[in-house]
């Protein structure tokens, strides 16, 4: 196992870092799964993070709180969106896990507010080099 997915056990909150066209940064704190060496987001299709990872999926990650203050170090990672039923099911089966009534409640907001696509953002953290 990356030796760096130990910084996010037993957090709740990840700052992920997007990058505009223009090579600008965008942070943004988020509610995670993590499954095996897979980091997963929740988020609807058409939020910006999901726009700017398919168009790069360079990203970096780091533990944080829900304030998106950091509690770990940043680390590069490449991240996918996949909207395909069997991911959805999977990430929601994840969050539920982690989560219980609260994504629950956080889902049906989202309804509220219109939103009714949403994708799995995988996250996979690059192995960093170690020196000797």
């Amino acid at each position: 196992m990356n030796d760096n997915l130990k910084q996010f056990e037993n957090q709740k909150y990840l700052n992920i870092e997007t990058f505009r066209k223009n090579g600008q940064g965008v942070k943004t704190p988020v509610w995670f799964a993590q499954d095996g060496e897979t980091l997963h987001l929740w988020t609807q299709a058409d939020s910006g993070k999901a726009k700017r990872i398919r168009r790069d999926g360079s990203v970096r990650v780091a533990p944080a709180l829900m304030s998106g203050e950091l509690v770990g170090e940043w680390l590069p990672a490449r991240a996918q969106a996949d909207e395909s039923s069997e991911a959805i099911n999977h990430v929601k089966k994840l969050m539920t896990k982690k989560y219980g009534l609260m994504f629950h409640i956080f889902g049906f907001v989202g309804r509220m507010r219109g939103g009714s696509k949403y994708t799995d953002i995988k996250i996979n953290l690059q192995e960093t080099s170690k020196l000797n």
